[in-house]
């Protein structure tokens, strides 16, 4: 088992930024690949962004590409998505995911709790 916990979400103005954080335990993190959903009000869960195990490989959603970064720091069991030049579509509960392989990220296998980001003008 995987215990996945997020933090950071918050109010923010449109424009502004954001850092979110996903702290795991239970299992090696390193074993994983990591990455972020997002659910807004009355839509699908939509992928955001995943990285590998080494953090060598990174993938985002077009909706975010140069604006959100994920990363991870492996010794601190964590994984990060800095949100930058926010915009208010960007509203939605975040969430943490793990899986086996970034490959697989469609279907991970552990879920965090979510945070909720709401981006205001």
């Amino acid at each position: 088992q995987v215990q996945l916990v997020e933090s950071g979400g918050g109010l923010v103005q449109a424009g502004g930024s954001l850092r979110l954080s996903c702290a795991a335990s239970g299992r090696t993190f390193s074993s994983y690949a990591m990455g972020w959903f997002r659910q807004a009000p009355g839509k699908e869960r939509e992928f955001v962004a995943a990285i590998s195990w080494s953090g060598g490989s990174t993938y985002y959603a077009d909706s975010v590409k140069g604006r959100f970064t994920i990363s991870r720091d492996n010794a601190k069991n964590t994984v990060y998505l800095q949100m930058n030049s926010l915009k208010t579509e960007d509203t939605a509960v975040y969430y943490c995911a793990a899986e086996s392989k970034i490959a697989t990220m469609t279907y991970p296998g552990y879920w965090g709790q979510g945070t909720q980001v709401t981006v205001y003008s």
